[in-house]
């Protein structure tokens, strides 16, 4: 037995009439085959196609041989005749990726004799593994080029070759193929044995974008988008740039210059703010000489934190407990005690005040979910049980 797939014959087929010849309840649903179908099997790093079949929808799409079978949420009555439905948006979509992946995977083959090792069409983005090294140079190179086959509108072509046609035929393929070969060509651009489902004219497309490319083994991957996809996502960017221009008074094409000279003077600043909290430190440093176990409530950075229970404990004498935030936001803490051993305070500590952390003997640090009451009253009466 074996299901007609009518993608095939025509990949732009939404609806449908078909028979079920089978149906069986299955872990994620009910395994239903029908005589002939417009679904699309997932295989090729396409995704199988969803929609419904009469009431009933349809989760995914898988060939096991011959056969097509579609994952439902209900069964179908074997022998009845269903209208089947494709989820035309997600199928369309993932024509458009596939055929922008053909014209660019052509072209880098054409220009650089590399092949195509691994391709998946992601919920957010579409990525390509080829196997050597390209510059951000080429693939501006490869974008510009990729988009103008769109623009030139070339066709699309399906054929199916076999025997000496295909012993003669030239084209792109990960792996050998067996029988009848199905070829998808775009003239002057690329030919590759493909099983998936594709636009018709490279105009369909609309738009081929690649966003970033990096070395991934031996290779690169290319991460890309192209159809409403890539219209939606650079809409995105461009709205994300408006609202930096604005909050940098900065032009939407000099964002770059503007956040690279907020960054300068951000660096600046907290140089200037690290100076002062050392002087700060030093100071109140210099006020707990000589006196023993001391509680310290400070406005401090995570490094300035550490700082002050260090020079702390080393002029006090005693333990030295330093604690910046809030009741609302909770406490950092930082302790130290020169020469002695704080791993029972630190325990019983976080434990009284819903706490966390730990460190060496003589210096620990964390977090507590407390107030600076309970902090106060656990140093003053609990700290030493």
């Amino acid at each position: 037995m074996e299901t007609v797939r009518l993608y095939y014959q025509d990949a732009h087929m939404r609806e449908f009439s078909a028979r079920v010849v089978a149906c069986e309840a299955e872990k994620k649903g009910f395994a239903v085959v029908l005589d002939q179908t417009a679904f699309y099997p997932e295989g090729g790093g396409q995704p199988g196609d969803t929609g419904t079949l009469d009431s009933v929808r349809v989760l995914d799409t898988h060939a096991r041989g011959e056969l097509v079978v579609h994952t439902c949420d209900a069964p179908l009555a074997v022998g009845s005749t269903v209208r089947g439905t494709i989820d035309w948006a997600r199928r369309f979509d993932y024509m458009q990726q596939h055929s922008g992946e053909h014209i660019v995977s052509g072209i880098i083959h054409r220009r650089f004799g590399y092949e195509n090792v691994g391709f998946h069409m992601g919920a957010d983005m579409v990525t390509i593994d080829f196997s050597g090294l390209l510059t951000m140079d080429d693939v501006r190179d490869i974008e510009r080029e990729a988009n103008e086959a769109v623009w030139a509108d070339l066709p699309v072509v399906v054929s199916w070759v076999d025997g000496e046609e295909k012993a003669n035929a030239v084209y792109r393929s990960k792996k050998p193929i067996s029988g009848v070969l199905r070829l998808v060509t775009i003239p002057a651009i690329d030919v590759c044995a493909c099983c998936g489902t594709h636009v018709s004219m490279t105009g369909e497309i609309g738009l081929i974008k690649i966003f970033t490319c990096q070395k991934f083994h031996d290779g690169v991957r290319l991460e890309m988008l192209c159809g409403r996809k890539a219209f939606d996502y650079v809409n995105s960017i461009l709205t994300q740039n408006k609202r930096i221009s604005g909050l940098l008074s900065a032009k939407p094409q000099q964002t770059a210059q503007a956040a690279e000279r907020v960054l300068d003077e951000l660096a600046q600043v907290k140089y200037r703010a690290g100076a002062l909290e050392l002087r700060l430190i030093e100071r109140a440093a210099a006020e707990l000489e000589g006196k023993g176990d001391s509680l310290l409530f400070m406005d401090l950075s995570a490094d300035g934190l550490r700082q002050m229970a260090d020079a702390g404990m080393r002029a006090c004498g005693g333990v030295c407990a330093v604690f910046t935030g809030s009741d609302e936001a909770g406490w950092r803490y930082a302790i130290g005690h020169a020469g002695g051993d704080l791993r029972a305070f630190s325990k019983r500590m976080n434990d009284a005040l819903r706490g966390r952390g730990g460190g060496k003997p003589e210096f620990v640090q964390g977090s507590v979910q407390a107030s600076r009451a309970e902090i106060e009253a656990f140093w003053n009466g609990g700290r030493e049980a």
